[in-house]
């Protein structure tokens, strides 16, 4: 990857966050911490990695994106509007009566989401599925599942990982987001995850460990070749990623403040990205 590439990336997970926020400004309240943490690989895999037809959202040889966590919907919700699947101006609809943009993930509603997911670990499982339906009829194509690390508390997580290596489903990856928190806590003091890599490793996987925030490292992890086993990538991320106050927040799970807080979020987060623009005009 190029130092324009990298920087184009950089702006589009930025542009992610703030149509986010605005979003989540609009309801007044959401799961915003855990839809930080994966813009930055929302914009790897929008912006360079995955194959896929914005006129056509349902073309069969695309490659699919499994939220298992689906909470985090908000921020692919942000990057489809910002693609192009749906008007801009929908998302101030999110979670409202009649919206096609529910607070979880639902392909009945929203265009371009894959999978419906929001009950913790069942994602996974029909992540698997996907993949395996798309192998057996020859597509060349990809699944990449998000699973948070709070999530892997679901032992359906686990029995999903043996089937993906068993069968040797190299045209599945796993992400694991591992912000540390989850809705009641730190996974530490709730159930600590141990060393995931090493998880994924014993259970079959070629697994490797990125920044969350490292779009570079992120695009290499994910466009790295399968050698007989599938891929995992643990992204060691935080909890409101790119939003400094958000990051600080110690319950930041889903947050309700008032207008001029998230307008303070959304400031912090264009004063980046003019950072980031003025850095190029001087390259």
């Amino acid at each position: 990857m190029n130092t324009s590439e990298k920087r184009e990336l950089r702006r589009f997970a930025a542009e992610i966050r703030i149509a986010l926020l605005e979003e989540l400004k609009a309801r007044g309240f959401g799961h915003v911490g855990g839809s930080l943490s994966i813009c930055d690989l929302l914009a790897v895999l929008y912006g360079k990695v995955m194959n896929y037809r914005v006129e056509d959202p349902k073309w069969a040889d695309r490659d699919k994106l499994v939220c298992s966590k689906g909470h985090a919907g908000p921020a692919i919700y942000a990057t489809l509007a910002l693609k192009g699947f749906f008007p801009m101006e929908q998302l101030k609809t999110l979670n409202r009566p009649g919206t096609n943009l529910p607070s979880h993930c639902d392909k009945n509603k929203t265009v371009g989401i894959d999978c419906t997911t929001g009950s913790l670990g069942q994602g996974t499982s029909q992540a698997v599925g996907m993949a395996l339906g798309d192998k057996l009829k020859g597509r060349q194509n990809r699944v990449f599942l998000i699973v948070g690390d709070g999530e892997i508390d679901e032992g359906q997580c686990w029995e999903a990982a043996m089937f993906t290596a068993a069968k040797n489903l190299t045209n599945l990856v796993w992400i694991i987001d591992d912000n540390k928190k989850q809705l009641d806590g730190p996974t530490a003091d709730i159930l600590p995850t141990f060393d995931l890599r090493a998880k994924m490793e014993a259970f079959g996987f070629d697994a490797v460990r990125v920044k969350g925030n490292d779009v570079e490292a992120l695009y290499e992890a994910l466009e790295k070749k399968p050698e007989g086993k599938p891929v995992a990538i643990i992204m060691d991320n935080v909890k409101g990623s790119g939003v400094k106050a958000v990051e600080e927040t110690a319950s930041n799970h889903s947050m309700n403040v008032a207008p001029e807080v998230w307008d303070s979020y959304i400031a912090a987060v264009k004063a980046d990205l003019e950072a980031l623009e003025k850095e190029v005009a001087e390259a």
